[in-house]
């Protein structure tokens, strides 16, 4: 059964350690990444992007294919279903959908918009046991089309958004989605300190997990982070390991070509990857 992802945040904020979010794209992905918590015993957040919401048939089917695989798999550890970076009207979409928990991104909004949508949202919410994520200061990258130059939040705007009574919050502290260029400043720490001194016990998260280095990692953990997005990361072990099993030749001649054995290699290295992850941000055990 998918739960809320508060329960599960607020005891990595105290425990100092974080929950990883792995963004799913498919069936094979989803499974690779349930499979892998289950084996670490460890909680995990499976985010869902608008886009890979509209690939996968939409929020409804999204719903039942992890809630069916949390069965037929056996999975006891906590998952938390979200939304990532939602917009107003897909957070509504996924409420409804069913999803355990949910991101509204405003911070492209004025932030008088931005606390006034973010308030609506959490009573929407929370009303059927939701929670919710903000965020205040853009991420820099690429997702979804929606391109942010990154960009070191308001502490004052932080507390603002956290005083609404929203879950747990996203900050932007220099990360950025997509890989890390070379000439990358690194993580604001001076920010997330100030950030947490404001908003005290409030789990904080990263995104932009891929590429972050592992001593940055922690010490982020070390200042409040207790959840940690990673998708890129998971994009290119998926893609190195079918364009391998392709270049190879595999099952190309007599039989054909076999698509489960394709997913499976690429599901392998999504579980290895996952699993370092877990790792390093210190679940493992922690369900």
């Amino acid at each position: 059964m998918l739960v809320s992802a508060k329960e599960m945040l607020d005891k990595a904020k105290a425990g100092h350690y974080a929950v990883g979010q792995f963004n799913i794209n498919n069936l094979e992905w989803t499974k690779a990444i349930l499979q892998t918590a289950q084996e670490l015993n460890s909680p995990v957040i499976l985010g869902v992007s608008e886009g890979a919401g509209k690939y996968m048939c939409g929020y409804t089917t999204v719903v039942g294919m992890v809630n069916g695989m949390i069965k037929e798999l056996g999975i006891t550890v906590p998952v938390a279903l979200h939304l990532d970076h939602g917009s107003y009207d897909h957070c509504y979409k996924c409420i409804e959908a069913g999803f355990s928990s949910i991101m509204f991104d405003g911070s492209h909004y004025p932030i008088e918009e931005n606390v006034a949508k973010t308030k609506e949202l959490v009573a929407a919410a929370h009303a059927k046991g939701i929670s919710i994520e903000a965020e205040v200061g853009a991420i820099g990258g690429e997702e979804d089309g929606v391109i942010g130059k990154g960009e070191c939040a308001d502490p004052q705007e932080c507390k603002a958004v956290a005083d609404l009574g929203v879950d747990f919050l996203a900050a932007g502290i220099g990360n950025i989605h997509g890989k890390y260029p070379a000439n990358w400043e690194g993580l604001s720490f001076e920010t997330l300190d100030a950030i947490q001194q404001l908003t005290g016990d409030m789990p904080l998260v990263l995104h932009g997990g891929t590429g972050i280095p592992a001593d940055m990692i922690k010490k982020a953990i070390s200042l409040g982070v207790a959840k940690i997005n990673v998708n890129t990361e998971c994009q290119l072990a998926f893609a190195a390991a079918t364009r391998k099993y392709i270049e190879a030749g595999k099952d190309l001649e007599g039989k054909g070509f076999d698509p489960r054995k394709l997913l499976a290699d690429g599901s392998a290295a999504i579980k290895a990857t996952v699993k370092e992850k877990m790792e390093l941000f210190g679940s493992v055990g922690k369900a």
